[in-house]
């Protein structure tokens, strides 16, 4: 068992819910798990897709795969999956349960571009909030806690 890789019970849980591949050149279809594998190297590494090493097979397949997949809710629907088995035996505590979506952008001046950019997007504090309601953006912790007065 190579790391990142997935363990028989763990592929057992979640291959069912892995949709089958078609192959469309007349070649056998690529096997679902390394296919998973290879995107779960490529998530935990954090390594160009380029990088992917070759037992996983070509790139560009598992790229396909992962954009595919995440388009469908296949991802969504193992989360459901690992959620209820969890729950199941008394390994969740709903009351901490979250997944951190933080992102953190850098500024357009990190990477060398004019500070003084005019994006056409307002700064103003009031206007953002007023921006945002126009654009149907309901309030929620995120924007609010950006763009809140500060007294």
């Amino acid at each position: 068992m190579k790391r990142h890789e997935l363990m028989d019970e763990q592929w057992a849980l979640i291959g069912p819910l892995v949709p089958p591949s078609v192959a469309r050149t007349g070649r056998p279809p690529r096997d679902r798990r390394i296919l998973l594998n290879g995107i779960f190297w490529i998530l935990h590494t954090g390594a160009p897709w380029r990088d992917l090493p070759e037992r996983f097979g070509p790139w560009q397949t598992v790229y396909h795969h992962f954009a595919k997949w995440r388009r469908e809710g296949v991802f969504a629907e193992i989360i459901e999956a690992l959620q209820i088995t969890l729950d199941q035996n008394g390994l969740i505590d709903w009351d901490l349960w979250c997944i951190d979506g933080a992102n953190v952008r850098a500024a357009r001046a990190a990477a060398g571009a004019n500070k003084k950019v005019s994006t056409g997007i307002p700064t103003n504090r009031r206007t953002t909030l007023w921006a945002a309601a126009e654009a149907g953006l309901d309030r929620n912790s995120t924007w609010l806690l950006t763009v809140a007065e500060h007294p």
